[in-house]
């Protein structure tokens, strides 16, 4: 009997998910907007998140979370870190008993410093909870290009299970044990990423990407670690594969924001005129408490912070980092 797959969210990813999904299994698509539902349903697009990609005529919308998860054998929260608990919490009565949720979402709550797994695990105890993730850009995977993911489960026969909902031919799942460093990796990489948008868009040259790309892994490893992540997750697709990705992709939201900063234009300008949330943002407020709590130097996050939340320029954090005394390369900074 295949699982009926319930999935909230219908922005890109969450689209491109239940897109995937319904290969596999009937799936119902949630989406907050209901001129983006009348879109799947009647048109099988979604042209505000995903312009010119056909969706399968097997997907249906809904505007409503209780159609879309009453007899859902999985949960697939496609919502932004910020919101994540809010709609969860909606979905809850809806929800049967013992139900797989999994997350889609690479960030952490602000205030909490929850990662996704554990607010699930907080709003909805006794179910089991993971998380999809890696090197995964919407567009490119609904263009039909080849693709690879983690899903990342404790339970190793769930994630079996899982694996093949998500699996598709040019879509290709492994399992990893690892939820915290999958996670942890998801997350982190977005802060790294709009610093390399900022050297991108400051005219840096490749040598300051791969420079900041690589430096930022062993900033993520180190915090990830840190926090219980195992090493050699931040090197596979959760870790290395999704920072190289999201920091050289023009499709990448956080790059996208650093770029146009790296072109002088002010945060705000640039949140405002964009559709979907670039999750780095918000996400390195909590990075920081997390590395003062954790003791962890995290110097391009720090510099990221400032820019962010201080009124720094790239400038001033490309300074910073030069003022930085370089080590062994093993050591932090």
């Amino acid at each position: 009997m295949k699982l009926k797959v319930g999935i909230l969210g219908g922005g890109s990813w969450g689209t491109t998910v239940a897109t995937l999904t319904s290969r596999n299994a009937p799936t119902r698509l949630w989406a907050r907007n209901p001129k983006t539902v009348a879109d799947i349903n009647q048109n099988h697009r979604n042209e505000k998140y995903l312009p010119g990609a056909k969706l399968p005529d097997s997907l249906v919308a809904t505007s409503s979370i209780e159609e879309a998860i009453h007899d859902a054998d999985v949960i697939v929260m496609g919502i932004p870190s910020q919101n994540f608990r809010q709609v969860l919490e909606a979905a809850k009565p809806h929800i049967r008993p013992w139900v797989p949720i999994v997350s889609l979402t690479k960030g952490l709550e602000q205030g909490t410093k929850m990662r996704m797994t554990q607010i699930i695990e907080a709003v909805m105890p006794g179910h089991p909870a993971g998380a999809l993730t890696g090197p995964n850009l919407a567009r490119e995977i609904m263009a039909g290009q080849a693709a690879a993911s983690v899903i990342a489960m404790v339970d190793h026969t769930i994630a079996c299970a899982l694996q093949k909902v998500f699996s598709t031919g040019l879509f290709r799942v492994y399992t990893n044990e690892d939820v915290v460093g999958c996670e942890l990796g998801g997350a982190l990489k977005n802060v790294i990423a709009i610093a390399a948008g900022m050297g991108d868009g400051a005219g840096a040259g490749d040598n300051t990407r791969a420079a900041v790309i690589t430096r930022g892994l062993a900033e993520l490893t180190r915090l990830g670690v840190a926090m219980g992540g195992q090493p050699a997750t931040f090197a596979g697709l959760a870790g290395m594969g999704d920072l190289v990705a999201t920091c050289s992709s023009t499709q990448s939201r956080n790059r996208y924001v650093g770029f146009n900063l790296g072109k002088g234009r002010s945060l705000e300008e640039i949140i405002e005129e964009m559709s979907m949330v670039a999750e780095g943002v918000k996400t390195c407020g909590v990075v920081m408490e997390l590395a003062e709590e954790y003791g962890v130097a995290m110097p391009i996050t720090q510099e990221i912070y400032k820019v962010v939340n201080d009124g720094n320029t790239v400038l001033d954090a490309f300074r910073g980092l030069l003022r930085r005394a370089s080590g062994a390369e093993a050591e932090a900074g």
